[in-house]
């Protein structure tokens, strides 16, 4: 699938955003990854340059309290990242001399960093070869290649091993943005924009007359969930610095659900009990 390089590649050098992380040293890339997990960049962006800001180093961030941190998170969701990312700073400060570690075997070490993050940081912090399958890679592969509209929820062996085979034996690391990029604007989850997609010609989907796929459409929901409790929770905990039990239950109209939440939170170290029956952002 040669063919699929140059195109490709010179649609990237034309169309790339222009994204602060791409300008970044590793911590700056490895803090982009961590918040752009299941987080559209939009969202991202203003969250991004702030926090680089306040934390351009791990070392600065490792010294934070976890209240801090949470705090900053904002609304990007899945807050638990923030304090994950918190313990990788402490990682990286104590164990690596503050510097992020340029393997995968290293990287996979870190608190949070599993096997997609490990590729991205090697290919998009250090220039290297890695086989990077975020959602968008694996949508534009599974079109262009397999005549798919849909990839499976995740990546199995077989499609691993042919999409490795894809790599170009030079620029990997830029197929990597490339690809990724191409996916995220042009080959969309929905609406895809055919027309000036540089791989239309060559595109087995489009070639089949767009089948539908019999993958299940994956709908989130988020009105009068436990996670959106658990959001106006710790929204609450930002915006105070202590809250009682009857305080935190005028947020939700759902006892049980409220109850629900604060266990969870507190389990996973997001919300700390202090004297008094009270509650607060945890501070250390």
């Amino acid at each position: 699938m040669k063919s699929l390089h140059q195109p490709v590649l010179t649609w990237y050098r034309e169309n790339k955003r222009d994204l602060p992380w791409r300008d970044s040293d590793p911590w700056g890339v490895l803090v982009s990854e961590i918040m752009l997990q299941q987080t559209p960049v939009a969202r991202v962006l203003p969250i991004y340059i702030q926090w680089m800001k306040h934390w351009p180093t791990a070392a600065s961030l490792a010294q934070a309290t976890p209240a801090e941190v949470i705090t900053a998170w904002g609304r990007l969701g899945y807050p638990r990242r923030a304090l994950r990312l918190h313990e990788c700073a402490k990682v990286i400060t104590t164990q690596h001399n503050g510097v992020v570690p340029s393997t995968e075997i290293e990287l996979r070490k870190l608190p949070g960093v599993g096997e997609y993050t490990s590729a991205a940081l090697i290919a998009f912090a250090f220039g290297g070869r890695s086989l990077v399958l975020d959602i968008n890679i694996r949508r534009l592969f599974s079109r262009v290649v397999d005549g798919v509209e849909t990839p499976k929820a995740a990546p199995t062996k077989s499609e691993r091993v042919e999409r490795k085979k894809l790599i170009p034996e030079k620029s990997a690391a830029i197929w990597a943005a490339a690809t990724m990029e191409l996916g995220a604007l042009i080959c969309t989850a929905k609406k895809p924009k055919c027309g000036v997609c540089p791989l239309a010609d060559q595109c087995k989907w489009r070639n089949l007359d767009f089948p539908l796929s019999d993958q299940p459409k994956r709908t989130q929901t988020w009105h009068g969930t436990d996670r959106q409790c658990r959001g106006v929770i710790v929204q609450a905990l930002r915006e105070n610095s202590a809250l009682s039990k009857k305080e935190i239950n005028l947020l939700w109209d759902v006892p049980s659900q409220v109850e629900k939440a604060l266990l969870t939170l507190l389990e996973d170290g997001l919300v700390i009990s202090i004297p008094g029956q009270r509650f607060s952002l945890p501070q250390r």
